[in-house]
């Protein structure tokens, strides 16, 4: 009996352009990025405000390639910052889109993808998902607690390929994610460093105030000193903001954001550039360690995915360090569209239920 062919629309708006693609299974039959020029994106004053305008992008993008919303079995779009909730594949519905669309966590573009899923399923009566969004929260209650009852740790990570390339490593040894133990380390623009305990994230580093610092952002800074800077009187609220999210880490020091110029520094003798890659490379290797001790030292694999996990520089100081606790899988990239497919798929093709978000 042939296997049944399921064709799903996937959507990863991001913050200058949209992402899709068009996959049968696991294939993927083509890929397109539109560019948002800033002249464009400058009319909406919120992010959801984009809605229409990328929707008709991608429709006309589909017409092109003669696709309509009934060519597809399902869409699928990236999980924008809604409230906490465990990971899996959820069902696009009212509670989710109020959410997104009104009362978002934090504005951000991907809190695009399910309302832009759900309106091109909802022309042809078909399913839309989002699968394991940045908001998975599947912390023990002991990793919540932070020092100040005021201040609960939370969970904000890049769940979508790290989870998507734990199943991989799993799968590798035979084995499949919820027998597994493994530290799961994303290096991009932000850094995610988790343990997975039998498949769950059970503790993290908030990529956006914790942990490494990162090209663009500070990551965990010295309480003390952060507090007297931001009551110096010589930044403002948003001007705070952006110095610890956009021009903060390896940028601060070195003023690119791109690990490739910083090794073409530390190459050409620039001691500052070496510096501070040693520094970034160090800040991942404690925090791995950390996350190790979150399981007890019982860890089957290190596992190193995102876009910086290409760089040799950092790879091999990371792994100089913390060979010793596990072998070390390093899974450069980050395959996004390719994750959100196969999280629909599992769906579609019944080896998982499709959960629903209740806000």
């Amino acid at each position: 009996m042939e296997a049944e062919v399921f064709r799903q629309l996937i959507i990863n708006p991001g913050s200058a352009s949209t992402k899709f693609a068009v996959y049968e299974n696991e294939s993927c039959l083509f890929e397109k990025k539109i560019e948002h020029p800033a002249s464009d994106l400058q009319k909406f004053q919120r992010v959801a405000d984009q809605k229409d305008y990328r929707l008709n992008l991608i429709l006309d993008a589909l017409a092109e390639e003669g696709l309509s919303a009934y060519s597809f079995t399902a869409v699928v779009g990236r999980g924008g910052l809604l409230q906490p909730m465990e990971s899996g594949t959820y069902l696009v519905n009212d509670q989710m889109k109020h959410d997104l669309a009104s009362v978002p966590r934090e504005e951000h573009a991907a809190n695009l993808g399910a309302l832009i899923a759900d309106a091109i399923a909802g022309m042809a009566g078909r399913p839309a998902f989002i699968v394991d969004p940045v908001c998975t929260d599947e912390l023990d209650e002991v990793a919540r607690i932070s020092g100040l009852p005021e201040l609960e740790r939370i969970s904000l990570c890049h769940a979508l390929n790290m989870k998507a390339v734990a199943r991989k490593v799993a799968a590798s040894l035979g084995r499949c994610l919820e027998d597994c133990n493994f530290v799961v380390v994303h290096l991009g623009s932000g850094i995610s460093v988790s343990p997975f305990k039998k498949g769950r994230i059970v503790d993290s580093n908030a990529a956006i105030q914790d942990g490494p610092f990162s090209p663009e952002r500070c990551g965990g800074l010295p309480a003390m000193q952060l507090l007297k800077l931001c009551y110096s009187g010589s930044y403002s609220y948003q001007e705070m903001y952006d110095k610890l999210m956009k021009w903060g880490g390896m940028y601060a020091y070195l003023g690119t954001k791109d690990v490739r110029e910083a090794e073409r520094l530390a190459e050409d003798g620039n001691d500052q550039a070496c510096l501070v890659l040693e520094a970034m490379a160090y800040q991942i290797a404690k925090e791995i360690g950390a996350m190790a001790a979150v399981l007890s030292g019982e860890v089957d694999r290190v596992v190193i995915t995102g876009g910086i996990a290409y760089s040799q520089f950092i790879i091999d100081r990371v792994i100089a360090r913390v060979r010793f606790i596990a072998p070390v899988v390093v899974m450069p990239g980050e395959e996004e569209l390719e994750s959100l497919a196969l999280g629909g798929l599992r769906v579609l093709r019944g080896e998982e239920q499709p959960k629903t978000y209740l806000g």
